[in-house]
This record gives C-alpha cells, structure tokens and sequence, in this order.
C-alpha cells in the first residue's frame, strides 16, 4: 500500500501542478464547455480573478505532494479544490468529469497512507487545551 500511495502521490501532485500553471500559462488548450451555464460561469470566474486563486492553490497543493512535505496540509487544501472541481463537473459538465474522477481516486489512496494526520477531526467530541 505504501508504495501505491507514493505513486497516487506523485501522480495526483504531478496533475495539480500542471493544471494550476496551465490556468496561469494556458498552454493545454481546451475546447469551451457546451453548456452555455458552464461558460457564463467560467467568463465570471475568470473576470473575476477568482481563478488565480483557485489555480494557485492547485499549483502549491501540487507542490507539496511532489516534495513530500506538508502532505496532510495539501490533502486538505485540495480537498476543498476537488469539492469544488467535481461540484462543477457534476453540475454543468458531466461529459468532462473523468480526470475528477481519477483525481479523486488518487486523493483518498494518498489519504488513506496519511489519515492517521487526521484522526482529530473525526472524533465527536474533539480534545480542548488544558
């Protein structure tokens, strides 16, 4: 198991890094969605400047995975990047949603290796200091 993570690590940091600089450097070209909501949406996430924080998020959780350091911070972060990836995918482009689906795969096999990092935000009652 150990080393399937390190691989989905690799991979899923590998892919995260690439699609965040791609959102900055645009050199992977993409057809526009054919849902006309889709586009409005992505026109407003882009005029808007809100996509370089997305993308920058991506390209640091990205960073991370590939460095080794910090993963369980990075698995966090990119949590909130794939809600956000599939809620999009699933909501007005569900002929596209395969690469958040293996996304998605790789995520909970890296965290499946680092989840005793977050066994203190599955407990009911959590502990408080002293």
């Amino acid at each position: 198991m150990k080393t399937t993570s390190m691989v989905a690590r690799y991979l899923l940091g590998l892919m995260f890094t690439v699609f965040g600089l791609n959102g900055f450097l645009n050199f992977i070209h993409q057809p526009p969605p054919a849902n006309p909501l889709a586009i409005q949406f992505l026109v407003a996430v882009g005029t808007s400047h809100f996509a370089a924080f997305f993308f920058a998020v991506q390209v640091l959780g990205g960073l991370l995975l590939l460095s080794g350091y910090f993963v369980p911070l990075a698995l966090t972060a990119l949590a909130a990047e794939l809600y956000n990836i599939l809620a999009f995918h699933l909501t007005m482009s569900l002929a596209t949603i395969p690469p958040a689906l293996v996304a998605s795969v790789l995520w909970v096999l890296v965290f499946l290796q680092y989840r005793e990092s977050f066994t203190g935000i599955f407990r009911a009652k959590p502990a408080t200091q002293a």
